[in-house]
């Protein structure tokens, strides 16, 4: 009789654009959680963090938002926070920052009693540091047959460098490695980190259209068959601008745009469904048909390590 998967508990924040447009993403990140054994905690009662324009606004307002929910998580002895925006992240991060850098204007502005004692981290970087490659790897029951997908981390995943404290903020590799672990083909991106614009789509899309563009036609010539990414923002301006984008440049990349999350999961041997592909823009068919047939040898997770 196989030992149980191992369980840990993760205090869990969604962040808005998770409960709207990139509801496959928390779909997929709540599945692969619970298939990889790790329990998620949706934070009671969670405010928005603030994103932009609360920090525009007044930066100690913003920390304060952000700070409710860490403080949230440490009431619930929670002692980490996953979000998977990344503009979540830095909000919740920056919070953390603020809280040790002014203290006590930090606690006068947030009105409840928090010590700092959780950490806030991505999901990339729950996967690559809490589970890791190898482990990820032996839990894998339908391997991609060496899909080539190129890793898009975006501008803000990995930085500042002072607030993230994960990875190279110029050259990350844990989502080449997570890619690599689950059988995809990882082509030499130099676009990996690029701005795609951003929330420019909206005030200055001919700005996210050229950038966009830019990452698209990369990847392309980097051999990619996709884009594995791990924003909300960044996978709404390569996947549902795309074909605004073909039609400024002229061509057609027909590139899916496929959360990371999604592609763990497929290859953990959840559905389609079960992942949120029906959501994708452009259709991910391709990668599907590159999926190995479900291994009946594969590894649990609690015998990965």
């Amino acid at each position: 009789m196989k030992a149980k998967p191992m369980k840990r508990t993760i205090a869990y924040y969604p962040g808005c654009s998770l409960e709207g447009l990139a509801e496959e993403y928390d779909r997929s990140t709540r599945a692969v959680c619970r298939a990889l054994g790790l329990e998620l905690v949706e934070i009671p009662d969670w405010n928005c963090c603030g994103s932009t324009p609360a920090h525009s606004y007044n930066p100690l307002l913003s920390a304060a938002l952000a700070g409710r929910n860490l403080a949230l998580a440490e009431e619930a002895g929670l002692d980490t926070v996953m979000t998977p925006c990344p503009g979540c992240l830095k909000a919740l991060k920056g919070a953390l920052h603020k809280q040790g850098e002014d203290p006590n204007g930090f606690q006068d502005a947030l009105g409840r009693p928090f010590e700092g004692k959780v950490r806030a981290v991505s999901v990339l970087q729950l996967l690559a540091e809490r589970i890791g490659p190898e482990a990820l790897r032996k839990a894998v029951r339908r391997p991609f047959r060496d899909a080539p997908v190129a890793p898009y981390y975006g501008c803000l995943l990995t930085r500042p460098a002072a607030f993230a404290q994960f990875d190279d903020p110029e050259n990350p590799v844990s989502m080449d490695r997570i890619l690599e672990a689950i059988g995809c083909a990882v082509p030499d991106f130099p676009f990996k980190t690029e701005c795609c614009g951003a929330t420019y789509g909206v005030t200055r899309n001919p700005i996210v259209t050229r950038l966009t563009g830019r990452i698209l036609d990369m990847a392309v010539r980097a051999g990619a068959a996709a884009v594995a990414v791990a924003c909300p923002l960044c996978q709404q301006n390569l996947d549902l601008r795309q074909a605004q984008v073909e039609k400024a440049a002229g061509r057609r990349f027909r590139l899916p745009v496929v959360y990371i999350t999604q592609l763990v999961g497929l290859a953990l041997g959840l559905t389609p469904e079960e992942v949120g592909l029906d959501k994708l823009f452009v259709s991910p068919e391709s990668l599907i048909m590159n999926l190995d047939a479900e291994s009946e040898t594969a590894d649990s997770l609690s015998n990965a390590g």
